[in-house]
């Protein structure tokens, strides 16, 4: 797998990045132990939340590590050594489900809502009501959200797992992703969307 392109920020450079780096460009077994051994969970994270499949997830993250060292000397320190690693993780992710070929996710402009000229939405639906039960069953709700977050398309479940689960802000997620704050922006409202149309079929009577 190719190391994703660097996306040139104005954010600093960390001080103690050039220490690491230092020390894994001149391929210090001790230091790219303690950097994979520190990260590790960072990343295996990121990619279970992606792939839902633990053998996909720790292959993806293996590939993210490889990716990351084969790329280290192409590394301008143009974002911190952890945003660039989250990065190429997500890509990896990305690569492995889309390997997969999956056929079961719904189509985004499906799940938007509409609206009629004034601004009023051309079909309101009613206030949730939980299921009899739902209020005792975090677990349950919880899985259920996860779910349905997997069922939007790839570009959408990543930017609202980035944001609202690993809660990156909006710069870090623009640079993971290689794209502009305006577009996370405007995808992950259209995310939260799409996701709370799919929440509303399991709630709305």
């Amino acid at each position: 797998m190719d190391t994703p392109a660097i996306v040139t920020t104005a954010a600093a450079t960390d001080p103690a990045d050039a220490a690491i780096l230092a020390g894994l460009r001149n391929g210090d077994a001790a230091a790219c132990t303690e950097f994979v051994r520190s990260h590790a969970g960072m990343a295996l994270g990121v990619a279970r939340r992606i792939l839902r499949n633990e053998a996909d997830a720790q292959d993806a993250v293996q590939d993210a590590f490889a990716s990351f060292f084969r790329g280290l000397g192409d590394f301008r320190q143009q974002s911190r050594l952890t945003t660039w690693l989250h990065r190429i993780v997500v890509n990896a992710a990305l690569m492995k489900r889309r390997a997969a070929q999956r056929r079961d996710e719904c189509c985004i402009d499906e799940l938007l809502p509409s609206y009629h000229a004034d601004g009023h939405r051309r079909d309101p639906r009613p206030e949730w009501v939980l299921p009899s039960g739902a209020g005792s069953a975090g677990d349950d709700l919880a899985g259920l959200v996860r779910r349905k977050v997997d069922e939007l398309p790839d570009d959408y479940r990543v930017v609202l797992v980035l944001r609202d689960v690993e809660e990156l802000d909006t710069e870090e997620t623009a640079e993971v992703l290689g794209t502009t704050p305006g577009a996370v922006k405007t995808r992950l409202h259209r995310a939260r969307q799409a996701l709370r149309t799919l929440l509303e079929r399991e709630f709305v009577p």
